[in-house]
């Protein structure tokens, strides 16, 4: 487990504050925000988004605030310099990550490709 405060990803005040409103509706002071990418969806590659307690060897933690976010260093070299950000629209509601290095994206922009 690697700690960083250097912003290899970022992340939006309003992502920021809905992790923190979902951790505390789950009730557990434990959980982080784990992101990574996997193979699927219609352009090659998903944005995937999870809470989990356990930290692997391997993972960066990226914090913020009070918040902690993991991503593993292979997730981390497709997403090196985006933004994440959560929207709420007429659309619905949903994390939402700006990836400078897909090359290609599909229209609901949950999907990549390098």
């Amino acid at each position: 487990m690697k700690n960083t405060s250097n912003n290899f990803l970022n992340f939006t005040d309003a992502a920021i504050k809905k992790i923190n409103e979902l951790i505390h509706i789950k009730n557990n002071k434990n959980l982080k925000l784990r992101v990574y990418i996997s193979g699927g969806g219609c352009s090659g590659f998903q944005y995937q988004f999870d809470f989990d307690e356990k930290i692997n060897e391997d993972d960066i933690i990226i914090k913020k605030l009070n918040v902690s976010i993991i991503i593993d260093p292979i997730s981390l070299q497709y997403l090196y310099g985006g933004k994440v950000d959560y929207l709420e629209n007429l659309e619905g509601s949903k994390f939402t990550v700006f990836n400078p290095n897909a090359k290609n994206t599909c229209g609901c922009g949950s999907s990549f490709s390098i």
